[in-house]
């Protein structure tokens, strides 16, 4: 065996080792391995560093800045509420309207961007009409899942796999080109759910589903809901203490809400903000806990001030729900580092991470992926919340600010734009930069938000394992592989190769990043159909497509961002997904055999 294939291999299976264990994270496995390909001589320098220069990692880039224009202009915002209202009451019209309209977005937007839009009002309607979220939420996204497949910007497989074709000298697709197997997923995963939903998914009742408006949030989690008002005199100890050396949180399990002098209030004080003399607050939290840290501090107790009337109007402030989605910038974060308060002016008056329910001071407490907070602001800062990509705000209320009109019709034109321009035959990546950079010049966006808007995680995992496929082909390693996998199927019917590898991408997807999934199998596909005489150009795009069949473990980051919303367990994925999973292979490999071989 050649030597360079033995280096490849044992980067390779370190490295899918290293991703499927999580050793460290998966950026960082894609850049080690990457270093990995260069330091070895398996590649040159400037074939080590060509995924940051790639076709794919540009488009990536151009879709989530053109995701965060739309977003921040609130065009599906509105969209999706005008949806909710059309859509009405009734169970099945619910997962079939929602389902096909999740899906259709997420063909053009970022599938986690598109359930995360949709996933306050199925809570409501879920709140509202006792209809258990359990039975809404898990076919929902799984729609969002599959829409990925409608267009080559769905998802980053299929963002990636023009590259990895590029790469083996093969000509790349069309922005529409697997639109026709993506509708047929599509309907296939609504018509599944509207066949055998009471059958796969769970019925139950949980806590959250009963929960609808502020009384009832408050009673559901036993908040602390009245608002206590007292001044600072001059003799207080509390004059001259930052909040954080006063023990508000920690030590007496309080929340501040506002500090006010004279006519001006601040909202959620930060931690190095200071007390006064003479200045007013406003406390959240039970009787004797207050009364405690009056007493301490010899406050003087007021009746509610005029200055934080906004406070104790529902019209103007009051609790949201709020869940960290995976792309947060608040992930690994502590609510001290991200400076929550600072920059939001909200208060965090408790949280559930890991199902366990945390109160008092948890600014040190790490934020993961799928963590819910409960936050107390004016719904104006609450908005704020809801403008990033940082939070899914689950809470409905009406008070929004607007974006001005003429920037939402720039960002709608910029998005279209560069879909027309990638329909005319403009490389993807180039067409979608255009409309991203045609953002920011139209000020729909600024370059800030843009820069903010970019998932650098995504960016250096597509960056750090494109020189993987490049490696597998430069020395042959596909090559070798493919032809032990062909062994298997040798002399076999076509369709039985398209399963094999239909099948192979479904294994991978499971355990990988579905990124990783296609660029190990990408050269490995493409040098099976060039054994087993096939077009290489439909394995490698069906490969593509099935690294989305990742359903039997909430592992794709969307499963794994509705999964707590939901109250799925790991068993309730496996007992819809597999059917799902059937399903999908049920209907892409007759469809990539009789229309794109």
């Amino acid at each position: 065996m050649d030597p360079a294939i033995i280096v490849v291999l044992i980067i390779l299976i370190a490295t899918v080792v290293a991703l499927i264990f999580e050793v460290v994270r998966i950026d960082i496995v894609a850049l080690i391995c990457m270093l990995a390909l260069g330091w070895t001589g398996v590649l040159t320098p400037q074939e080590t560093l060509s995924g940051f220069s790639s076709n794919a990692v540009i488009a990536m880039i151009a879709v989530m800045i053109l995701g965060q224009g739309i977003a921040k202009t609130g065009i599906m915002d509105r969209f999706s509420r005008a949806v909710l209202e059309k859509v009405g009451t009734k169970k099945t019209n619910v997962i079939g309207v929602m389902s096909l309209t999740v899906g259709i977005l997420s063909g053009l937007i970022q599938n986690i961007g598109a359930a995360a839009l949709f996933l306050p009002g199925i809570l409501n309607i879920s709140r509202r009409e006792k209809i258990p979220a359990s039975a809404l939420i898990m076919p929902i996204g799984f729609a969002a899942i599959v829409g990925g497949t409608l267009s080559m910007v769905g998802s980053g497989p299929l963002i990636l796999i023009n590259d990895l074709l590029n790469s083996a000298d093969l000509a790349p697709y069309g922005l529409f080109s697997v639109t026709p197997v993506g509708v047929l997923l599509l309907l296939s995963g609504i018509g599944f759910f509207f066949l055998f939903g009471k059958f796969v998914l769970p019925q139950s009742e949980s806590p959250e589903e009963l929960v609808s408006e502020q009384d009832k949030l408050i009673e559901a989690l036993h908040l602390p809901h009245q608002i206590w008002h007292y001044a600072i005199p001059p003799d207080s100890a509390l004059a001259g203490k930052t909040t954080e050396q006063s023990g508000v949180w920690g030590k007496f399990n309080l929340n501040i809400l506002g500090i006010s002098q004279g006519k001006e209030a601040e909202y959620a004080p930060w931690r190095e903000a200071k007390f006064e003399a003479g200045q007013e607050i406003a406390l959240l939290g039970n009787e004797e806990n207050v009364n405690k840290f009056a007493s301490t501090y010899n406050l003087i107790h007021q009746e509610q001030a005029d200055r934080f009337s906004n406070l104790n109007n529902p019209e103007r402030a009051g609790f949201a729900e709020v869940i960290i989605p995976p792309r947060s910038e608040i992930m690994d974060q502590t609510i001290r580092q991200f400076s929550l308060r600072k920059r939001y002016a909200v208060e965090p008056v408790m949280m559930f991470s890991k199902r366990e329910e945390i109160r008092g001071d948890f600014s040190d407490r790490q934020i993961l992926p799928g963590d819910t907070m409960i936050v107390y602001g004016l719904w104006e800062n609450i908005c704020d919340l809801k403008t990033t990509s940082d939070f899914v705000v689950v809470t409905p209320f009406t008070v929004e600010k607007k974006e001005s009109p003429s920037k939402t019709w720039v960002a709608a034109l910029c998005f279209l734009g560069a879909i027309g321009l990638a329909m005319t035959g403009a490389p993807i990546s180039l067409a979608f930069f255009t409309g991203a950079i045609a953002m920011v010049l139209t000020r729909a966006l600024t370059i800030q938000e843009a820069y903010q808007a970019i998932e650098w995680k995504v960016v250096f995992l597509l960056a750090g394992l494109i020189p993987l496929g490049i490696a597998m082909q430069k020395t042959g390693t596909a090559a070798f592989l493919a032809e032990k996998v062909m062994t298997l199927v040798e002399g076999g019917h076509p369709m039985l190769i398209l399963l094999t590898v239909a099948v192979l991408s479904t294994l991978f997807s499971l355990f990988l990043s579905n990124v990783g999934a296609i660029v190990v199998l990408a050269p490995l596909v493409i040098s099976m159909a060039q054994i087993g005489g096939i077009d290489p150009r439909p394995l490698a795009l069906m490969a593509a497509v099935c690294s989305a069949n990742s359903f039997i473990l909430p592992t794709h980051q969307v499963n794994a961002f509705l999964m707590s919303s939901g109250g799925y367990r790991n068993a309730d994925y496996f007992k819809a997904g597999g059917g799902m999973t059937l399903l999908f292979l049920a209907v892409v490999v007759p469809v990539f055999y009789f229309f794109y071989l």
